[in-house]
């Protein structure tokens, strides 16, 4: 999210809260961030809201707003804020984990607990639209109270609003959460926040990706391993992640020692090329990993398969000598574009990121860092945009952000430079001078989470997919019981030939069956009656209701081939 429309959006958030405080006396307030659709605000208030109830404080929140009320920044010692906040339990348990000096922001009589920033004037809040009601437990534990969670969105101008708005009207009809639901693709269940169980049907999306990208590695000579998904404190410590991500992570203790759910791949592969002594001659090291992830993220901000805490990536690290980064950072570009432009057919753009305030390591190994991917960037033609201070706190990035049919942005792929773990780790190799060198680590991902690329494909396809990925190629449908044994034939035909095919064979009408199976989204319908067990020919309707007549071995042919082409 861009930084000038996160800091509106934390605005309104603000605008929101204060009032709900008017409307609602008495109203205790949890947390209020900007996120990637919006923000939100929690509360604590006898009166359960209703939609209507939204109308009310959207009003409220535009008097508010009218007043041109000035947003004014202030530090306070740790016993004013809790003098100021005396009323409010939620903030002061937020209060008591931070440090003497505490930011407030204040606009009008409604005071904050907020390190900022904010926009100088609530007139600056120009289109605003609550969205919705929900509940979320305090800092996202089911131990504690239940709250009243109101989302909401704000843009810079009505324009960019009432666009939202469409989109979002039409997002609807392609909601991966409702259309994954409908075709049994996975689920949710509260004993596990934020971790889809993907079923059979989504299974079977997960699993041909994997074999796609699997395909792809042994053509770009990477090696496959499998790693721990536990670790001790001590490994964090060393990565780093101890101090810059713990917050993010799962802990648990066991026989009075620290572990931690990975929630990425990369000490883990350090690891491993510690194992042994690497020459020039064997680098680059391509480690590719598809183990699960955990990241304990705000239980607001999680969204269906686009914000998750158990997550699979098509994960990799590439350990490379310095003079052969530039070429696989090329490589690893046209693999990018093969996947998005070729494959799948995606717009996208890419964004190059730097360092941030709270960074690792030496400056100068950032500064050239940052330099050797501008290089790359330019030296292929490809056009990018700048993030400032939002690279990694390891090193700079080149992410890659799709387009999706409804014009949303979808980070996916990204590349991140690495000259910091390598040092934390001690890893080197023998050059050719015969001294040892440390190596430079490359972090990749090239569609990312499994996760948030099958809600991307479900949402951009309206969860009618390639035909290599849709779950069932094939429904075949009896017109009487004396069509049975042929289908079951057919359907053995097919799967022989690698033909994902189900069988329809109720007592039910012909009608009634076309109309199930197309609810199913199979990417072709095969109607048995006596025709077919007379020619061997096939009347194929199409997922868009084209019918043809083929051959039985034709169509398998055919089929098998799009299949394979991954069409």
């Amino acid at each position: 999210m861009e930084k000038d429309l996160e800091t509106l959006r934390h605005s309104t958030s603000h605008i929101l809260a204060s009032a709900v405080l008017e409307l609602f006396p008495g109203t205790k307030l949890g947390i209020g961030p900007a996120i990637e659709e919006g923000f939100y605000y929690d509360f604590d208030l006898k009166h359960k809201l209703t939609p209507e109830d939204l109308e009310k404080i959207e009003k409220k929140m535009k008097e508010i707003i009218n007043k041109n009320l000035r947003f004014e920044r202030k530090e306070v010692t740790k016993k004013e804020a809790e003098k100021l906040f005396k009323d409010q339990p939620y903030k002061l348990e937020l209060i008591k984990d931070l440090k003497a000096k505490i930011t407030i922001f204040k606009h009008g009589d409604f005071i904050d607990l907020c390190s900022g920033p904010h926009i100088n004037y609530t007139k600056g809040i120009k289109a605003f639209k609550l969205l919705k009601l929900a509940g979320a437990y305090w800092k996202g534990d089911s131990k504690n109270k239940q709250l009243q969670r109101i989302y909401g969105i704000s843009f810079q101008n009505k324009e960019q609003l009432e666009n939202y708005l469409k989109n979002l009207e039409e997002s609807k009809k392609r909601d991966h959460r409702i259309l994954g639901e409908q075709l049994n693709l996975f689920m949710f269940h509260e004993v596990s926040p934020g971790s889809p169980f993907f079923l059979p049907s989504g299974t079977i999306i997960y699993n041909e990706l994997m074999k796609f990208i699997r395909d792809e590695y042994k053509k770009r000579g990477y090696q496959e391993v499998i790693t721990p998904l536990l670790y001790e404190k001590k490994l964090w410590e060393t990565s780093g992640h101890w101090e810059h991500y713990h917050e993010n992570m799962f802990n648990l203790e066991i026989e009075k020692r620290i572990f931690s759910l990975k929630p990425m791949n990369c000490p883990s592969h350090c690891l491993i090329y510690k194992n042994k002594l690497y020459s020039y001659k064997e680098l680059p090291l391509r480690i590719a990993d598809f183990a699960p992830l955990h990241r304990n993220e705000l239980s607001g901000t999680l969204a269906g398969l686009t914000r998750v805490r158990k997550m699979s990536q098509d994960d990799a690290h590439i350990f490379v000598a310095e003079e052969q980064l530039e070429d696989e950072i090329k490589d690893l570009i046209e693999f990018e574009r093969f996947i998005y432009e070729k494959t799948f057919k995606f717009n996208f753009n890419m964004v190059l990121s730097t360092k941030p305030d709270k960074f690792m390591g030496d400056v100068k190994l950032w500064n050239k860092a940052e330099k050797l991917l501008k290089d790359v960037l330019k030296k292929n033609k490809i056009k990018y945009s700048i993030a400032e201070k939002e690279g990694t706190f390891y090193g700079p990035k080149i992410d890659l952000i799709v387009k999706d049919s409804l014009n949303r942005d979808w980070q996916l792929a990204t590349i991140q430079l690495d000259f910091q773990l390598p040092l934390r780790f001690n890893l080197t190799y023998e050059g050719k001078d015969g001294r040892k060198h440390t190596p430079i680590m490359i972090h990749r991902a090239v569609i990312g989470t499994f996760e948030r690329f099958i809600g991307l494909l479900i949402e951009t396809y309206a969860a009618k997919f390639p035909l290599w990925l849709t779950p069932i190629h094939v429904k075949i449908i009896t017109v009487t019981d004396k069509h049975v044994k042929y289908a079951e034939k057919l359907k053995k035909d097919l799967e022989s030939n690698n033909i994902r095919a189900e069988l329809d064979d109720r007592s039910e009408s012909i009608g009634k069956k076309i109309v199930d199976a197309h609810k199913e989204m199979p990417f072709y319908i095969i109607t048995v009656g006596d025709r077919e067990l007379e020619s061997d020919n096939l009347a194929v309707r199409t997922r868009d209701n084209k019918i043809m007549n083929i051959k039985k071995d034709k169509f398998i042919q055919e089929t098998t081939e799009l299949i394979n082409k991954r069409c």
